[in-house]
């Protein structure tokens, strides 16, 4: 693992894959550190964490081995230009925003550098991240693997082909929110049958939980786990048939495909 990472940006992301680096004890809490412009997110993190915290994105940038830029993407570029001449040249640098490509990230440093494009998803705050990662021809195989057990301190990693990576945000990085509404949903079906409501979240997210971990776990197709459920003329059966009459599949394969093109529009190359 490298010596020192440093952080631009302690938000929810950095400070999610911040207190996976730690709870996995990948990295000593005086090794890190973290840059920000928000007051109350350096004091929290230096507080839990007891990690260095900086205003100064230079300061941050200059000791770093691995540098991880978990910032919003729209200011991207300002934070490069700030950081460009300061950063060596041996050091990793790790974007985790949508739409911010390897070539954008080259470009704005103005020279070659080591970068890995990462897009993790929210559940990284519960340790059950997911996180697609693709790299530069710069970054040697033992960099690559140190960046992925940073990724893997808190959920699974999946190596790609940064041409794939426009289409992550609609499988893994935005799909939570769909996961979300599908529980909400599940829970207002459950309180119009009167189950009272805080018990309904319970069921229906402890459903969703268990069967991801069945689809992880099995190893088998997810509509053979399906079938297993709909017994012959039951209840299972009935609800699938309402839920394909209704579209259900080909909502979430349309939504999906809209989120690609907004990733694709998004992307940066200039």
């Amino acid at each position: 693992m490298a010596k020192r990472i440093s952080f631009i940006g302690g938000g929810n992301m950095g400070g999610a894959i911040l207190g996976g680096i730690l709870h996995a004890n990948l990295m000593a809490p005086e090794n890190i550190v973290v840059s920000d412009v928000n007051e109350k997110n350096l004091a929290f993190l230096a507080d839990t964490y007891k990690v260095k915290t900086t205003k100064n994105n230079q300061e941050a940038a200059k000791t770093a081995d691995i540098l991880i830029l978990a910032v919003k993407p729209n200011i991207y570029g300002k934070v490069i230009a700030s950081i460009k001449e300061w950063v060596k040249d041996e050091t990793i640098i790790v974007t985790i925003a949508a739409g911010i490509n390897i070539e954008y990230v080259e470009k704005s440093f103005e020279k070659k550098v080591k970068v890995i494009r990462t897009m993790p998803n929210t559940p990284a705050f519960v340790g059950a991240g997911m996180t697609a990662i693709c790299h530069n021809e710069m970054v040697t195989k033992e960099e690559l693997d140190d960046v992925v057990q940073i990724f893997e301190s808190f959920g699974k990693v999946e190596l790609i082909e940064e041409k794939l990576m426009d289409a992550v945000p609609a499988v893994s990085g935005s799909s939570p929110a769909y996961v979300f509404m599908f529980i909400e949903a599940l829970g207002d079906g459950a309180v119009r049958s009167g189950i009272p409501r805080e018990q309904a979240y319970r069921m229906a997210a402890q459903a969703v939980l268990g069967s991801a971990k069945m689809v992880l776990e099995s190893g088998k197709h997810p509509g053979a786990l399906k079938d297993m459920v709909c017994s012959p003329a039951g209840t299972t059966i009935e609800a699938v048939h309402t839920l394909e009459q209704n579209n259900f599949r080909g909502a979430v394969m349309e939504a999906m495909e809209s989120c690609t093109k907004k990733a694709i529009k998004m992307s940066r190359n200039d």
